[in-house]
């Protein structure tokens, strides 16, 4: 071990009297330890909350979707739809039509967002296991169905059994409500809620689902015209490759051309607005930790005055100034590896215990889960590392050579 590391490591640890020099030591490895528990505390809080919004979005978005690239509707004839339900990876196919609509049920009213979809829809998606009322039960001829979004449900104050069907009214194709009656206007359908969901608030007061037939009906459109095209993958799969693959396979078919889209594709506001967020947790946190490196300085600053008879004599002795900083660089790198470390352990205990006991719960709302969710990435601890010894280095550094030695 060199001399300069000797130094740093009995001026860390042989310390026996009390002084200000060693409270404030211990203030900012304090500091510095509580920084680093809280960014990583913060982070996998903020990991959990997102991995569960987007398996809420994942309930109700595919893993793929095929949208024309110009226009609102193409028709599946334009694609080969065997070929593509036989793409490696893929699993299952379900057609989708979605038009924006005015539903009416007794005085109530609600502007949609109507989704119909095919008898494949439920295993695409698997929101048939999340409702919160009634039951997944679409594609009757003889009476049409709603399943609808929690929020669309208190709204229109619906209740199940239904007592009398809600009134679909969709715009027919050029014409406008200026000037006409709602029966002019409007193609207007019947259909009783028989379901309803509570899975994001932005989907729970837009969305309603009902067969793919009757919006059809509804709109007017051929019994092969489609809005979109809803793929799951087999377990497994890889989302890259096969996205590749249907992209490939699509740019073959005749026109129209497609965009396949994933779901951060499907949703780009939330996951532009999730990594910005994150982001903006990175910057306010590195402020917090770059304000506790403070009284690192001072500590350090006070070391070096405190020290000064110990400076005299190691230069009489032939040491030179760059190796006596050195020694004081090693000090206060000493005080920041120890804080981050015991900062890293300590936010992992925090977080494991919280995942495995829940410890702080999320109150007695009616929330998707009892207690704060914690996911931890190993990626984070990295970053987290890197970040504060850099901050922390930086510094030290400019602590050392502004010092007079």
């Amino acid at each position: 071990m060199k001399i300069e590391s000797l130094i740093a490591v009995r001026y860390f640890f042989s310390r026996k009297q009390r002084s200000v020099v060693n409270v404030i030591s211990w203030i900012s490895l304090v500091g510095l330890m509580v920084s680093t528990t809280a960014l990583i505390v913060v982070l996998s809080v903020y990991n959990g909350i997102g991995d569960i919004t987007k398996n809420l979005f994942g309930t109700f978005d595919p893993e793929l979707s095929i949208e024309p690239a110009q226009g609102k509707t193409f028709h599946t004839a334009t694609l080969d739809l065997q070929k593509l339900r036989s793409t490696d990876g893929v699993d299952k196919v379900s057609c989708i039509v979605c038009e924006t609509a005015w539903i009416t049920h007794g005085k109530n009213q609600a502007i949609v967002k109507l989704r119909g979809v095919d008898e494949d829809y439920a295993a695409v998606t698997g929101i048939d296991t999340l409702l919160y009322l009634g039951q997944y039960m679409l594609g009757d001829p003889s009476t049409h169905t709603l399943i609808v979004g929690g929020q669309i449900f208190r709204d229109l104050a619906m209740s199940i059994p239904a007592s009398a069907p809600a009134a679909v009214h969709i715009p027919k194709r050029g014409t406008t409500a200026i000037g006409h009656t709602t029966d002019e206007a409007f193609n207007i359908g019947y259909a009783y809620p028989v379901g309803t969901f509570f899975i994001q608030q932005d989907i729970d007061r837009q969305y309603v689902i009902t067969d793919i037939d009757f919006v059809r009906q509804l709109m007017r459109y051929d019994p092969d015209e489609v809005t979109s095209l809803a793929l799951k993958l087999k377990p497994g799969a890889d989302l890259d490759k096969v996205k590749n693959s249907v992209t490939q396979s699509l740019s073959h078919s005749a026109t129209p051309s497609f965009t396949v889209k994933d779901r951060y594709d499907q949703q780009p506001l939330y996951f532009k607005i999730y990594r910005t967020e994150r982001l903006g947790i990175y910057l306010i946190l590195s402020l917090i930790i770059l304000i506790s490196t403070l009284s690192l300085v001072a500590s350090l600053s006070l070391l070096i005055l405190n020290k000064r008879d110990d400076i005299f004599m190691l230069r009489s002795m032939g040491m030179e100034r760059r190796n006596i900083r050195h020694a004081f660089l090693l000090e206060g790198l000493l005080i920041c590896a120890i804080a981050v470390i015991t900062g890293l352990v300590l936010g992992f205990c925090i977080c494991f215990l919280q995942q495995q006991f829940g410890i702080i719960g999320m109150g007695d709302g009616n929330f998707v889960v009892s207690s704060f969710p914690v996911a931890m990435h190993g990626l984070d601890f990295l970053i987290t590392f890197l970040l504060v010894m850099t901050i922390s280095t930086l510094s030290v550094s400019l602590t050392v050579r502004r010092a007079r030695i």
